[in-house]
């Protein structure tokens, strides 16, 4: 496993970290299975495990805490709020009154009294950067979080926030945690370069493409992931979006197969190839997925394999950009545009 240094926080983690949001229902993994996972992963050395209040509405943070227990001080721990839990209005965004009530669920679900960062989940577009910085910079004097950071901002939000901590001499985000993969590489155009000037950690979520480059979907195979299964629109090959991805993981495992590599292998080699990334989020379902992503840890692509990479999908193309998640609002909601 290679480690690095998490933005300029001083704390190493693992290049590999465990995603946990298929824990319970989302996923189907039971707490047995959860904490095998959670077992090997630690073993083989990754040490930062990641959840957020959002998925099953609690269940992955209940499950994460009951895998860890004992061992918390060995684990850089992660969570996030903003996104809705039930259908009480106020309870979701990144209000001040929300951030202290989610945060405190999630540290009584966890069974722990800090994590170590505290993510936004989304932009909030509702509320100010001073209430959100300021509810933040509070829960971190009071010794609840360690760090800060964001999750899937658009890369004028980031600056904003950045700009709003200084002027305003609130504690800053430190992280950024944004969608990336071979197929989706729009963040190499805006987000990673703003990143990389503020000097952020960047926990990059869908690494193998919502499973396209798991080697799980494949021409002439029926797909049966976990994750077509719950969203079958993006991967009906009758969209052209999903045609060009399922021609480029053709080309993309061709060359994978000439490096000597699998797939999986190819594809988290690749996100942590950029100089901007600090660690991929892997997102196991069953322990024979986390040992086949596990066997990425060492993976160090060369030159003439990132070449060929960038022959197949060009730098900073989204292949699907209907399915990014840092679109601003507006471009989305017309009522958010019209006067």
């Amino acid at each position: 496993m290679q480690y690095r240094t998490l933005g300029r926080t001083g704390v190493q983690v693992s290049t590999l970290a465990l995603g946990a949001m298929n824990f319970g229902a989302i996923g189907r993994t039971t707490q047995d299975e959860a904490t095998a996972i959670v077992d090997a992963a630690l073993e083989a050395g990754v040490n930062l495990i990641d959840t957020a209040d959002f998925y099953g509405e609690g269940e992955s943070e209940e499950m994460v805490g009951k895998a860890i227990a004992g061992r918390r001080d060995d684990i850089v721990l992660a969570t996030k709020a903003t996104m809705p839990i039930g259908e009480e209005r106020n309870h979701r965004g990144s209000s001040r009154r929300w951030l202290h009530t989610a945060l405190d669920d999630s540290l009584r679900r966890l069974g722990v009294d800090h994590v170590d960062l505290f993510q936004i989940h989304r932009w909030d577009p509702t509320t100010s950067d001073e209430e959100t910085l300021s509810a933040l910079t509070d829960l971190q004097r009071a010794g609840k979080i360690r760090y800060f950071g964001s999750s899937t901002f658009p890369a004028y939000r980031i600056v904003q926030a950045q700009w709003a901590a200084r002027e305003l001499r609130l504690g800053r985000y430190v992280t950024e945690q944004p969608s990336y993969s071979i197929l989706q590489r729009g963040i190499e155009s805006h987000v990673l370069p703003v990143t990389q000037e503020y000097g952020l950690g960047v926990l990059v979520w869908s690494p193998l493409a919502s499973g396209w480059l798991s080697g799980a979907v494949r021409k002439g195979r029926e797909v049966i992931t976990s994750r077509s299964r719950i969203l079958p629109e993006r991967f009906d090959l009758s969209v052209p979006s999903n045609q060009a991805r399922s021609e480029a993981v053709e080309r993309l495992a061709e060359v994978a197969d000439q490096a000597g590599l699998t797939l999986i292998q190819l594809a988290l080699g690749f996100v942590n190839a950029h100089p901007a990334v600090t660690a991929a989020l892997i997102g196991p379902r069953t322990l024979d997925h986390l040992r086949s992503q596990l066997a990425a840890a060492d993976t160090v692509l060369p030159s003439d394999v990132l070449d060929a990479i960038d022959e197949i999908v060009a730098p900073g193309t989204d292949l699907a950009p209907q399915e990014k998640f840092d679109t601003p609002p507006a471009l989305l909601d017309a009522s958010l545009r019209r006067r």
